[in-house]
């Protein structure tokens, strides 16, 4: 087995004007640990599959902070309402596979098999974790990611129905913050996450908050 230690990754500093890091590498739990540790992550130039993985560490970087999210009324109360139930890490590949699922919006499926594949092994082994929102006993939304310490990755999300998807980010962020969390990582900023409050920080600032966020004695 190949020990993070033993993986070597670039220098953050290194990475081109959009974040490309390097090309190469393996989608193991290993690997994934090991770059998510130094704030990197992997995001495929494409989806075929003699492609290499890519691996990225983009400057500025995408956070939400608690204290600036921004519920809209609407939003608050569907939350109040009773058309959605909730869960935690009840149907993790659920989520995933639905991840990877073309969009509506026409955006590109970066979820490859492989990542899908990568990511359920990081469940499996306890470091990646989801949310996942029903209406009935069908799927609506959800969000997946990764937590090292109180470090988490939000990775992606998805919906079915209207507003599943901000309802699965809403409590995951309440869940991360009662549970002690202090970097929520959402790596590029959207249109959508920026409604909500997000921002961005200079890559510097995370990789200066990520070790402190990661030695926190809190767990998912």
């Amino acid at each position: 087995m190949t020990r993070s230690s033993e993986i070597d990754f670039p220098p953050v500093e290194t990475a081109d004007e959009d974040g490309l890091l390097m090309l190469g590498g393996r989608l193991t739990t290993a690997w994934l640990l090991a770059a998510y540790r130094r704030g990197i992550f992997p995001w495929p130039l494409d989806d075929l599959p003699t492609t290499p993985t890519a691996w990225w560490c983009p400057d500025p970087r995408a956070v939400i902070e608690f204290d600036a999210f921004h519920i809209s009324q609407r939003l608050a109360r569907t939350l109040r309402g009773d058309h959605f139930l909730v869960t935690l890490d009840r149907d993790f590949e659920s989520v995933v596979r639905q991840c990877a699922l073309p969009r509506d919006d026409g955006g590109g499926v970066w979820l490859t098999e492989p990542l899908q594949q990568a990511y359920i092994e990081l469940h499996r082994q306890g470091f990646a974790h989801s949310v996942e929102v029903w209406q009935g006993d069908a799927l609506a939304g959800g969000v997946y990611g990764v937590a090292l310490g109180g470090y988490f990755s939000a990775e992606s999300m998805f919906h079915r129905q209207r507003d599943a998807s901000k309802v699965a980010l809403v409590h995951l962020l309440r869940h991360l913050q009662a549970r002690g969390f202090s970097l929520v990582d959402i790596q590029v900023l959207t249109e959508h996450t920026a409604r909500m409050g997000a921002g961005e920080i200079p890559r510097a600032e995370f990789l200066d908050r990520l070790p402190d966020a990661m030695a926190s004695d809190v767990c998912f």
